[in-house]
């Protein structure tokens, strides 16, 4: 199976643009198709409070990927999907103890980043879980939709990566980074850090 020339069989059965790429307007039209079209949230709103599991991971991050976060719950809520903000900011330790996971220590490889080299090290990157019920879901079609209404939000979703794909990751780029590389943007956080200096200043 040629998986391009599926996609573009899947688009063009779907009525959007035929690239071979599986892209955020395929993904809204494959769930439009099958669940019903995506319905929005409106503004941002900071101030409104999501489950408590989610608002304790949701507490860790940068002010201004909080709204960001809760907008994304409330979203896929609407579009009847449950999700949790599952993690967000991850010190330089844990981030070594996730990158040593399958490699120095036992189990399987979560992460090819090492300390310093993610957003979650920022507090500008979070993770999701989709539930039925209570019970958590570790792999689901959902979320790539939720992926949808993460990028329509603003959000750089983990899924849409070609290197390694991480459909539950989301991370809010800083606008001074819109056009500049993510190892480059890794660089300049990592001096932030350094300096004392906001991520998003």
């Amino acid at each position: 199976m040629n998986l391009p020339d599926t996609i573009r069989a899947i688009q063009k059965a779907l009525g959007v643009d035929v690239d071979g790429n599986a892209g955020p307007q395929t993904w809204q039209a494959i769930y439009s198709r099958i669940v019903g079209p995506i319905k929005s949230t409106g503004p941002l709103a900071a101030t409104d409070r999501v489950d408590d599991r989610s608002e304790k991971a949701i507490a860790t991050l940068q002010a201004e990927v909080r709204p960001y976060a809760r907008a994304l719950i409330t979203k896929a809520q609407l579009n009847g999907i449950t999700v949790k903000i599952l993690s967000g900011l991850r010190s330089y330790e844990e981030q070594d103890e996730s990158f040593a996971q399958g490699r120095s220590k036992p189990g399987r490889i979560v992460t090819n980043a090492r300390a310093g080299y993610s957003n979650h090290n920022f507090g500008m990157a979070f993770d999701i879980g989709i539930f039925e019920g209570s019970k958590y879901i570790e792999e689901s079609p959902k979320y790539k939709a939720v992926g949808v209404l993460g990028q329509e939000l603003g959000l750089e979703w983990g899924g849409s990566w070609t290197s390694i794909q991480d459909e539950p990751h989301f991370q809010l780029r800083p606008r001074w980074a819109s056009d500049i590389s993510e190892r480059e943007m890794l660089s300049e956080l990592r001096a932030r850090k350094e300096s004392g200096k906001g991520f998003y200043a």
